[in-house]
């Protein structure tokens, strides 16, 4: 696409553009991850990649620093695909459309993926720049991190001499990020049986959408409403009231997003048919009214369908609406340290019912470890107790806040001098990868930040592009301070 002049720098644009033009969802980096692996090649820098597609690029100080310690600068290769719900986007083979509206770089009709691909396009114009001022880099990119931090879990920390981090996945410019929870995914499975669809039953197609979602970390302080739950909620009412049979179910896309839409087939029985719509038309009503400040765009639609399909039997749809019901959601706690920080929650991103089964994933995260694995264990519990099983992946840690920090010190000064301001130094509930770096790398002093990023994990992400201009100035001017 043409950049506008606005675009600055303007390599990192390119990059991006570059990184934007291979598909690049978890599990599928195969390409970029080759990508960027050939742009090392290219510009004669060591370059090493391993079998989960990690890659690292390592380039000498600039003349007269090349003995000093290295810089490790880090980011993750991979993204979250999502589209909108017509769009014919194949984004496990197709590149991301670039678009500019009113100073944010977006995607059209998809995410963007800046989320974290403007991190690794940063990289990139910074090893490309033989006229900067750096200590030895380590550019590190990671994969899978949006599906458990798979490429950090599993990458050699051996071939890392550096013991400071720039990670630059964060989101909100100005925000130094020195602290984050730690998390674990949690795919849980209640086994169910059919019976065959009765005489008299007529069906219906149950859609609770129109929500926001977005990051189960970034935005879960947001209140914005899940469609899982919300779906949870209606049924379980409605089966309170006459005769109900679940047929099929359907939310969310990714256990680390939360879901916006879900759709239900259920079947009902045709003298409760006008019960049922009268029904669904209240909670409609409740819902626009109880989420008109944090999701205005709710719905709840129930129209009739036809259905070929085998229902569950009645103690299996009892079954799988007491699970909705009952397992927890959202925020559990609030940081008592840090004045608006969650610290506990959990996300149902991904609810699917098969045809033996009902199979639902957490994203559960918490800065404290004794609150995430009490957590986990109430999900277990409830699992259980209806006759299901629960098996977990992707456990990272949680990177504790240190008090005194050096490299803080310097970004912190390097930001006085480009923003002429001070920077802000929080925490996140959000999980980065700093805290398993921290763990395979004694002493590690990180911090993270970025440029100014909007609904990542989203068809509505966007990227700030005055802002990336800006955090790129700052990088360089911390790279030039680092001693």
């Amino acid at each position: 696409m043409e950049f506008t002049s606005e675009c600055r720098p303007l390599s990192v644009f390119k990059f991006f553009e570059m990184l934007s033009s291979v598909p690049h969802g978890s599990g599928n980096t195969g390409a970029i991850s080759e990508l960027c692996v050939r742009f090392a090649a290219e510009r004669g820098l060591d370059c090493y990649r391993d079998e989960y597609n990690n890659v690292i690029i390592y380039k000498k100080g600039s003349a007269g620093r090349e003995d000093l310690a290295p810089v490790i600068i880090q980011g993750h290769l991979d993204m979250v695909c999502a589209k909108e719900p017509d769009d014919p986007t194949d984004m496990s083979t197709e590149p991301i459309k670039l678009e500019i509206t009113d100073g944010y770089l977006h995607a059209k009709h998809t995410s963007l993926g800046g989320d974290n691909a403007i991190a690794v396009a940063m990289a990139l114009a910074i090893l490309d720049d033989d006229t900067l001022a750096h200590p030895p880099i380590e550019a590190v990119f990671t994969t899978d991190e949006e599906t458990g931090m798979f490429g950090a879990a599993g990458l050699d920390a051996s071939r890392l001499r550096g013991r400071r981090m720039l990670n630059l996945d964060s989101e909100e410019e100005g925000v130094f990020t020195a602290g984050c929870a730690g998390g674990v995914r949690a795919n849980c499975s209640i086994p169910v049986k059919r019976e065959k669809y009765g005489d008299g039953l007529v069906s219906y197609e149950v859609t609770v959408g129109g929500l926001l979602g977005g990051h189960s970390g970034c935005d879960i302080d947001k209140e914005r409403a899940s469609s899982n739950r919300l779906t949870g909620r209606f049924l379980h009412e409605a089966s309170k009231r006459m005769p109900l049979r679940v047929i099929s179910m359907s939310g969310g896309e990714y256990d680390n997003v939360i879901p916006g839409k879900t759709v239900s087939t259920v079947a009902v029985s045709a003298i409760d048919c006008a019960a049922f719509e009268k029904l669904s038309r209240e909670y409609d009503a409740i819902y626009k009214k109880e989420l008109q400040s944090c999701d205005p765009g709710v719905f709840l639609n129930a129209n009739p369908t036809k259905n070929t399909d085998d229902p569950l039997t009645v103690c299996d749809t009892e079954k799988i609406l007491t699970a909705l019901r009952i397992l927890p959601y959202g925020i559990q706690n609030m940081s008592m340290d840090i004045k608006g920080l969650v610290q506990t929650s959990l996300n149902m991103g991904v609810l699917r019912l098969e045809n033996e089964s009902f199979d639902y994933s957490y994203a559960i995260r918490s800065s404290v470890a004794t609150q995430k694995k009490e957590l986990l264990d109430r999900v277990e519990t409830v699992t259980k107790l209806l006759g299901g099983s629960v098996a977990t992946h992707g456990d990272y840690p949680g990177w504790e806040y240190a008090r005194e920090s050096a490299l803080r010190d310097k970004v912190l000064e390097a930001y006085r001098i480009v923003y002429g301001g001070e920077g802000v130094v929080s925490a996140t509930h959000g999980g980065l990868e700093c805290g398993l770096f921290a763990d395979k790398i004694p002493g590690l002093d990180c911090v993270s930040y970025g440029p100014e990023l909007h609904d990542v994990h989203s068809v509505r992400e966007r990227l700030g592009i005055a802002s990336v201009g800006r955090v790129y100035d700052l990088t360089v001017k911390i790279l030039e301070l680092l001693d």
